[in-house]
């Protein structure tokens, strides 16, 4: 899934969902009944968004079915390049949240970018940062904000809010 879920303006949403399944030459039946399963899933009902342009819907509308499209050829790893980036942080912190829950309830392997450690901390099980290139931490989200390292400290002491102590 990419940056700002990437749909083609021209498709529908159902046409944007059942691509990459089409891509890989599943009938026309599965793709329907697929797509229909997705669009439940991220919570859009199909009878009512399946027909609709991207233009038609909301920022969060769009990145579920970002979402979906992503996961309609069940893949067995799934790359979220900071997919809820361009949202207002209402609906940013939602989408993270009902991401996080379906991201458990899948039991996917996600690899979820971000450069915001709020959201890692909320939607991630595992947080490895980078730094010029190289990985400087690599752990669980309960223990990322205990890691020494020069770079994690500097994240995390913009994790704190004022006033709080810092991890």
């Amino acid at each position: 899934m990419i940056q700002e879920g990437g749909l083609f303006p021209h498709y529908t949403v159902a046409e944007n969902i059942g691509l990459v399944p089409g891509l890989q030459g599943w009938g026309r039946d599965r793709i329907e009944a697929r797509v229909a399963e997705m669009m439940r899933l991220v919570g859009l009902e199909p009878g009512e968004y399946a027909g609709r342009k991207p233009r038609e819907l909301s920022g969060g509308q769009r990145q579920r079915v970002g979402v979906a499209r992503a996961l309609a050829a069940d893949p067995e790893i799934l790359l979220m390049d900071e997919p809820f980036g361009a949202l207002d942080p209402v609906t940013r912190a939602e989408l993270q949240n009902e991401f996080a829950d379906l991201a458990r309830r899948l039991g996917k392997t996600i690899l979820f970018v971000t450069h915001d450690l709020r959201e890692a901390m909320r939607v991630g099980s595992r947080i490895v940062m980078l730094a010029a290139g190289k990985i400087v931490a690599d752990a669980r989200r309960e223990e990322f904000l205990r890691v020494e390292h020069p770079e994690v400290r500097a994240f995390a002491a913009s994790f704190a809010m004022p006033g709080e102590a810092r991890a």
